[in-house]
């Protein structure tokens, strides 16, 4: 399992220098084979991240290319997590604002701290609008009328209300939560890597197909998997009365 941790405690901000790193990295993450999950967090125990440094930001607003070019990454860094083919998990503690909730949103799963969390997109405090796919993904995750109710009002927030509303998977004690996103990342290494990377997709891109085409892909990824080294081991494991295991590929 890899772990990327956020180091630049208190605030942990999503810097240029950040975005930079993961724009790199996630390609890498997506080819290596021995790696079958990740998990981002963030160093210190006060907060996920802060979003953006808007330092950075000033000396790009006098020029729209730049503008563009960098909100461009942000998405397009933002937009590689998802399809990875391999699970990817968050967790949010403390400030998890604007790119701070924008990057666990692209990840499959969320746990968040049961005490202090501030979980929200608070763009439109400033002005503006969430910029990095923020939007999109907040309203498939938990609808648009709590989308609305969190980015019109530049709401804010906690853990338990995270979870009812969707958003988050667990609700965990906060000096637990890291440990057990460890947990969860262990538990999925040790399911069938080619089947994971087969169903993944399917479940991922279902909202953006029709029920026909979701229904082929799903067979196709059967197909896909069946008389493979992973589906012989998982079927003479279960006649052995035994838990599979399955080799990286």
């Amino acid at each position: 399992m890899a772990i990327i941790s956020i180091n630049d405690a208190p605030w942990n901000k999503m810097t240029l220098e950040l975005m930079d790193e993961l724009e790199t990295l996630i390609p890498k993450l997506k080819e290596d084979s021995s790696i079958r999950a990740v998990l981002f967090t963030a160093e210190g125990e006060e907060n996920f991240s802060a979003g953006m440094n808007l330092k950075e930001l000033g000396p790009k607003l006098a020029n729209p290319n730049e503008l563009e070019a960098l909100f461009d990454q942000r998405l397009r860094v933002l937009s590689a997590i998802e399809p990875l083919g391999k699970p990817v998990i968050a967790t949010l503690f403390g400030y998890c604002l604007g790119g701070g909730l924008e990057l666990p949103m692209s990840c499959h799963f969320r746990l968040a701290a049961k005490e202090g969390c501030k979980i929200g997109l608070p763009e439109m405090d400033l002005g503006t609008v969430p910029a990095w796919g923020g939007n999109t993904r907040l309203t498939r995750l938990v609808g648009r009328m709590h989308s609305l109710d969190m980015v019109l009002r530049s709401k804010k927030i906690d853990g338990p209300e995270a979870y009812r509303i969707g958003l988050v998977n667990e609700v965990v004690e906060n000096n637990q939560l890291k440990n057990r996103a460890i947990e969860l990342g262990l538990e999925l290494t040790t399911q069938p890597p080619i089947a994971m990377r087969e169903i993944m997709p399917v479940i991922i891109k279902g909202d953006d197909m029709s029920q026909d085409e979701s229904f082929r892909m799903e067979r196709q990824a059967v197909l896909n998997t069946l008389g493979n080294s992973e589906s012989q081991e998982g079927m003479m494991a279960f006649l052995q009365k035994r838990k599979p295991v399955f080799q990286d590929n």
